[in-house]
């Protein structure tokens, strides 16, 4: 008998590693809701977290903290030597490694060339930064940068409507199309039953169901901007932001995919087949080998780079502006812009939005209230406190938190726990109204460092409380927020963790600090990956903007 009970066991472990080798998103998928609700109540009943009675924080006002990290963490690209140098706030196409890297060839061409004004010689540093975090830092802290260089002629727009004297410089200085990209099966199924590929078209395949598109961030991306308001234009060709072209925004984003924190989560999505049709500029999709399969459609505004300087800004320095222009014009550097994959589609004239400024700043209000479809949203924040935070790390994560709340809506639902070996319930889900920011903001800066790390735990705690508020709020959208800097030493492991997370499909977005590479950093991005979720990886001093964005698209 005793043989037989152990051939039996030896049987049942190879069958149970058998069907755990797959892949753990494999595993995840084959856990039911029941399966998963069954095995996570079982571990929560383990895990005993503690409850911890958040002080309120009765101090706690917007003025409090910066929601703005140092501009410093937007890095000078290209650095001028010369007796007069210019920063030029560029945008990231041309900003970034090569083939992205236009402007900065052309600065460092620039800089060789020696050029002089009454005899001082002149050069350009360039800063690789987003054109919509330029306009934030300007608008919202001290940013002055000499010359700034948009993706497209919105964000100038949105400068003036925030009472910056802008001075154009030229209109264009490396041609660009944003649009619309789509698989090639799909795209030949669109085209057989719409017609041609326009955003009124796509709005409407995808109401009927036939399409799920997706786009970006229209607070920092360019794209993302220009779509959306091509979307409410289309709406409402007589009024972009009456209430019916905001009313049919919030209809369409009740069925549409979440919006991409980045144009790179669009990309690994679609590299995994996941998304058919999303956003994207022609210069980003010529230099990406993997999206050879997708059909591209300009849409929306042009993408011309337009050339910017401010009436506060010297006039050497804007004498200077103009040689640096002039130089990116001439025939040698629009051969090397052509080369990087811009000056394509030069025929395709902007659909102009209709927009003004104020117009444009407008937009993205109406689109933060409807992105979520008129559904709350339940969300728990998992801090981690284990040891490896003490220092720095914690101190960023207690600061980028209280200044990246202000940013969450107040319909929402928000809830923290924190973690190190043991796991702690340092807030209860509630509407994030104001006593709620009150307690919040208490629970963060009452947070401390000690101990090992039981990341897994703490998912499983944050999904049962999710759980529980869903039952009050069903009609609400759930998300997990993980923030943490290191491996997992102690409790539930992550194939065990996933299995369960992928069963309730609760997206899972973790937030590393300072990863450089390891088990750490692909723990957190397989954790994210399951439900189709983000992994961002940022240095202590640039998670303040991480999370504004983050929870700008999510919150």
């Amino acid at each position: 008998m005793k043989k037989i009970i152990s051939v039996i066991l030896v049987l049942v472990t190879v069958l149970c590693c058998t069907a755990c080798s797959g892949s753990i998103a494999d595993d995840a998928s084959r856990y039911t809701r029941e399966e998963s609700m069954k095995e996570l109540d079982v571990y929560y009943d383990k895990i005993a977290p503690v409850s911890i009675s958040a002080p309120l924080d009765i101090y706690n006002t917007d003025e409090a903290v910066t929601s703005l990290a140092s501009i410093d963490t937007f890095p000078i690209v290209a650095e001028g030597r010369g007796d007069i140098d210019i920063e030029i706030a560029a945008a990231t196409e041309m900003s970034s490694k090569a083939p992205d890297d236009w402007m900065v060839e052309a600065a460092e061409n620039f800089n060789r060339s020696k050029q002089t004004i009454d005899g001082r010689t002149v050069s350009v540093s360039v800063r690789k930064i987003t054109s919509g975090e330029v306009v934030t830092y300007m608008n919202d802290g001290d940013y002055r940068p000499d010359v700034f260089v948009p993706s497209n002629n919105a964000w100038g727009e949105m400068l003036k409507a925030h009472g910056f004297k802008v001075i154009e410089l030229k209109d264009r200085i490396a041609g660009n199309t944003a649009g619309i990209l789509m698989e090639k099966n799909t795209y030949d199924g669109f085209v057989s039953k719409y017609g041609d590929v326009t955003v009124d078209k796509v709005l409407e395949a995808s109401l009927a169901g036939d399409l799920t598109f997706a786009y970006t961030n229209p607070y920092t991306s360019s794209t993302g901007l220009n779509i959306l308001t091509a979307m409410l234009k289309a709406f409402d060709p007589s009024d972009p932001l009456s209430d019916t072209a905001s009313e049919k925004l919030l209809e369409y984003q009740k069925q549409s995919p979440p919006v991409a924190y980045t144009t790179a989560v669009l990309r690994e999505q679609a590299e995994k087949g996941i998304i058919k049709a999303m956003v994207m500029e022609e210069q980003a999709y010529r230099n990406t080998p993997e999206l050879r399969k997708y059909v591209y459609t300009p849409a929306g505004i042009r993408h011309d780079h337009p050339v910017y300087t401010f009436d506060y800004v010297s006039e050497e320095k804007q004498e200077a502006a103009r040689l640096f222009t002039e130089f990116c014009l001439s025939d040698k550097m629009q051969r090397l812009a052509s080369d990087k994959g811009f000056n394509q589609h030069d025929e395709y004239v902007s659909q102009e939005s209709g927009l003004d400024g104020s117009g444009y700043i407008a937009a993205q209000k109406v689109w933060k209230a409807s992105k979520d479809g008129g559904r709350p949203v339940v969300a728990v924040f998992v801090s981690d406190i284990s040891g490896s935070m003490d220092g720095m790390p914690i101190n960023s994560l207690k600061e980028s938190l209280l200044a990246s709340s202000r940013y969450i809506s107040d319909d929402h639902y928000i809830g923290l726990i924190s973690y190190n070996e043991d796991v702690y319930v340092n807030l209860p889900i509630e509407q994030f109204d104001a006593t709620q920011r009150a307690y919040f903001s208490g629970a963060v800066k009452s947070l401390t460092a000690s101990g090992g790390t039981a990341t897994y735990n703490a998912v499983l705690v944050g999904l049962k409380m999710i759980e529980e508020k869903m039952e009050e709020v069903p009609d609400a959208k759930p998300m997990l927020f993980v923030l943490s800097d290191g491996d997992a030493n102690r409790g539930v492991d992550l194939k065990r963790a996933s299995r369960i997370v992928g069963g309730l499909d609760v997206p899972v977005y973790s937030i590393g600090y300072n990863l450089s590479g390891g088990d750490a950093e692909d723990q957190l991005r397989t954790l994210s990956s399951v439900n189709e979720a983000a992994l961002i990886n940022a240095s202590s001093d640039d998670i303040v903007n991480q999370l504004r964005n983050l929870f700008n698209v999510q919150l």
